[in-house]
């Protein structure tokens, strides 16, 4: 990390980088968890348009097929719209809303709200619906636990003005958590995070390495919660806590054919721990 808090900044994969993929590969249990828009899949105008690299969806559902590999998406997206845009390979774990959702395979409970919380939630759409009616270019995302109040679209004093006036009605409200995000305020009932999602995905799966790549201000809570030995990858030039870089998400279709490559070669000696010395 530089002196301003900033990671170096990399065109593609440093030898630091491609260092730490193969040492990762040769864990015993390995989660490879990716953000989904702006990570595997590059940012688009209207959310419902996004769809994962070509070689990134090859790479990572090779990564899903190997022994002691889990893979898993953890979006701010809702369950639903990831699976529609994502079409993540069958094993794939999910994790949608920032954490309020959690696929683990059939049978997983769905997210249930109480009494309150839909009631509660049926305001705040409200709100934000009277914010949008006088905002040109913005507009509303429907979540099991939240609505998310959308920008991109919007000219820049159009979007800030919206913003603001979402948190000035919201933000001190009970019950009511707002994440801002990159032309994004989501709003939700459920407190929640991604770093939440990381934790549970490692205690679910038994992870000894995990590996996390994510693109916005909402990836911050995961990569906080990532353990020593483990790989945070951060996408763009922000600030982050990651401890490396790539420019941009053609980068991380070249990251998972990098660590798919190292793990196919590490369970192929059939010790994964040796094959990383």
């Amino acid at each position: 990390m530089t002196p301003d808090g900033h990671t170096k900044a990399a065109l593609a994969l440093t030898p630091e980088l491609r260092e730490a993929l193969h040492r990762i590969a040769g864990t015993e249990h390995l989660l490879v968890a990716m953000d989904f828009d702006g990570t595997i899949a590059p940012i688009v105008g209207r959310a419902q348009d996004a769809r994962p690299l070509p070689r990134s969806a090859v790479a990572f559902a090779g990564l899903a097929a190997l022994p002691r590999t889990t893979t898993a998406l953890i979006s701010g997206r809702a369950l639903a719209s990831l699976r529609e845009v994502g079409s993540p390979p069958a094993d794939t774990l999910l994790i949608g809303s920032h954490g309020a959702e959690a696929w683990l395979g059939p049978g997983s409970t769905e997210l249930a709200l109480d009494e309150d919380q839909k009631a509660l939630l049926e305001e705040v759409r409200a709100e934000l619906a009277g914010i949008v009616a006088e905002a040109p270019g913005t507009s509303l995302e429907d979540k099991p636990a939240g609505v998310v109040l959308h920008t991109r679209l919007a000219e820049d004093a159009v979007a800030e003005d919206a913003v603001s006036a979402a948190r000035s009605v919201l933000q001190d409200r009970k019950g009511v958590f707002l994440k801002e995000g990159k032309r994004v305020l989501e709003t939700s009932v459920v407190n929640a995070s991604k770093g939440e999602g990381v934790t549970f995905l490692r205690q679910a799966t038994g992870a000894t390495g995990v590996l996390f790549a994510g693109d916005d201000v909402t990836d911050e809570d995961a990569f906080g919660r990532l353990e020593p030995g483990d790989v945070g990858v951060k996408v763009g030039l922000d600030f982050t806590q990651a401890q490396y870089r790539v420019e941009a998400p053609v980068h991380i279709a070249e990251l998972l054919e990098a660590l798919l490559q190292a793990r196919s070669a590490a369970v192929a000696e059939g010790d994964p721990q040796a094959a990383s010395q």
